[in-house]
């Protein structure tokens, strides 16, 4: 799908505001809104816009340890892999996990309840059958910069 400047436009507003509504997006873009409701509508359609949503502030609601972990598994293949991530996503404390490449498999971020329940959770982690051959955990002592809401056009057409 090609992206014209409205679009991109678009994206950007709704990635700052998606509770804005659809005379001020229409306005802020300087089209009329049926026409800028149906561009949102075919970006949604398209999968570019996946849905809305509330950005929360974790430490308000319950304060929590985040920790985050390099893990290498013992065996590198696509059955490992997948045992590995299905552990991942049945884990409610694990808030992000990507795989990498360098020296280790993952880096896993944990929220516990506090550093105790982090490490009962991946001494249980290593006892299962996941086969992870080491790990390096990173407690963290403060926050330096969290993702912002919005996206620019910039980084839209990058």
């Amino acid at each position: 799908m090609k992206l014209d400047r409205y679009d991109l436009k678009i994206l950007e507003i709704l990635s700052r505001d998606g509770r804005i509504t659809k005379s001020k997006l229409a306005e802020a873009i300087n089209l009329s809104v049926s026409p800028c409701w149906e561009r949102v509508r075919r970006l949604e359609q398209a999968g570019i816009i996946e849905g809305y949503g509330a950005r929360l502030n974790p430490a308000v609601l319950k304060p929590r340890t985040p920790v985050w972990v390099q893990i290498e598994l013992k065996a590198h293949n696509a059955e490992s892999f997948a045992r590995f991530e299905a552990l991942v996503h049945d884990t409610p404390e694990v808030t992000e996990c990507v795989a990498v490449g360098g020296g280790v498999d993952y880096l896993v971020k944990f929220e516990a309840d506090s550093i105790d329940a982090y490490q009962r959770l991946i001494d249980a982690w290593l006892m299962s059958d996941v086969g992870i051959e080491r790990y390096f955990t990173y407690i963290v002592t403060k926050t330096v910069k969290r993702p912002a809401a919005g996206i620019t056009a910039a980084e839209l057409t990058l």
